[in-house]
This record gives C-alpha cells, structure tokens and sequence, in this order.
C-alpha cells in the first residue's frame, strides 16, 4: 500500500449519478463498497464531498435574487445532507463513520477538531467533513486540500467521472492525449479546471500530491492507493 492516510474528494454530482439533481443510491452503494475494500486493506480514508448535486435544485431561483455569500452558504449545508446520506451508506457496509463540520451543528456532527479526526483514522475509522471551510468564496476543492494537509494525508484523491487530465477535452478532440503525470506549474500554465487555482496552489504550497481518476470504475479506488498508476498524478514536479 503506497498511501497509508488518504483524503477522498468527491463531487455531488458525483453522488447524483444519472439524474439531475439529488442522490442516486446505486452509486453511494458503490462508493461506500470502494471504501470499504480499502479500509479493509488497513487504509486510513477522510473524505470531503461537494453539494452540487442538492444547490442545482434551485437552479430555477430568480438569478442575482441570492447573493454569493447566501448561495455558498447554502452549499455548504448542502454538502452536509450529503455527508449524511453517504455516512449511513458507509455504516451500512459494517464502517465506522464519523462526520466533523466546519459549521457547528451539535445535534448532527462533531465540530472539526485536527487531533480528533486524525484519532478517529488511526481508529480505522471513516471520517467526512462537511460544509466546507466554513466560510464563503472558498470551493469544496480548496476545504479539501486544506484538511488533506491538517490531517497529514499523504495524497489528496480527486474521485471524478473521467479518467484523468487531458491536453484538451477528451470528449471535444479525438486527438486528445492522457497526461500520467503533470505539475503544478504546468496545470496552471494549461489552465486546468478540474480543480480551482487556489486548491492547486495550496496543494503546490504544501507538497501535497493530488490524484485525478475515475471513482466510477469499480477498483480504482483500491488501485490508487496500492501505488498503481491510476488517473494523473499533478505533484510539485512533474
């Protein structure tokens, strides 16, 4: 096993699956069931989920009506109906999860506490943070670089619907070309999307690698953190 502690970066639409908004269980099934085979094999797994999945919902809301704080508020509470919904699909699966948010909401969660959720790993136990940082104009991509390197993950894993990162969109240009591995700089310089600048650069700051791959392929998970060459590796050099 190549990475002992891990962070998993899941999107909500990810959780969504073939519908356009909300939750699809056949896939929080399957990704609890990726989990589990790796805590098995004594990996130590937190996870940060988005909440798209739930703020499409009111995509029909007047536009400008909900300013930029209000909206990424809502989002973040949005990520913790998803942390919920995937905790009980986890414990389902026979794993012991815990859910630590950014937002104090005692009756739901535990506060994030650094030393806890890293008590919690080292217990074999799951834990998914929720409502992001706790504060607007901050991604779900940049909260979960940000507890990758307080929990001292040795990997951040981008779970995706794609294989990885390409010299231009795969589903665009048939000529496109899969880069295995890729730096920071360089994913910068390409101006690539997959994850904001601002978790790139934290993850560049702090010699965090991060892992882009495709959590819908059963396996993968399990590949990635044995040191297979899964997805693209973005790292401080190339």
């Amino acid at each position: 096993m190549k990475y002992k502690r891990s962070l998993l970066k899941l999107s909500g639409e990810a959780l969504m699956g073939n519908n356009e908004f909300g939750l699809h269980s056949t896939r929080l099934q399957q990704y609890a069931e990726e989990v589990k085979k790796v805590v098995d094999m004594g990996a130590q797994v937190a996870i940060v989920i988005g909440g798209g999945n739930i703020f499409r919902g009111f995509s029909r809301i007047k536009e400008n009506t909900i300013d930029r704080i209000g909206g990424d508020y809502m989002g973040m509470l949005a990520t913790v109906i998803n942390g919920i919904a995937f905790q009980s699909y986890l414990e389902s699966v026979g794993i012991c999860t815990y859910i630590q948010t950014a937002i104090r909401m005692d009756q739901i969660a535990e506060p994030f506490v650094k030393d806890r959720a890293i008590h919690h790993l080292e217990k074999g136990r799951v834990v998914i943070f929720v409502a992001g940082l706790g504060n607007p104009y901050f991604t779900t991509d940049t909260a979960a670089v940000l507890r990758a390197i307080e929990i001292k993950a040795d990997v951040l894993l981008k779970g995706t619907r794609v294989d990885g990162i390409y010299t231009t969109d795969p589903e665009k240009d048939k000529y496109a070309k899969k880069l295995k591995k890729i730096s920071f700089d360089m994913a910068y310089q390409m101006g690539i999307k997959v994850m904001d600048q601002t978790a790139f650069s934290l993850g560049n700051e702090n010699n965090l690698p991060i892992i882009i791959f495709d959590i819908n392929r059963k396996g993968n998970l399990k590949k990635v953190i044995s040191g297979k060459e899964i997805g693209t590796l973005v790292s401080k050099n190339k």
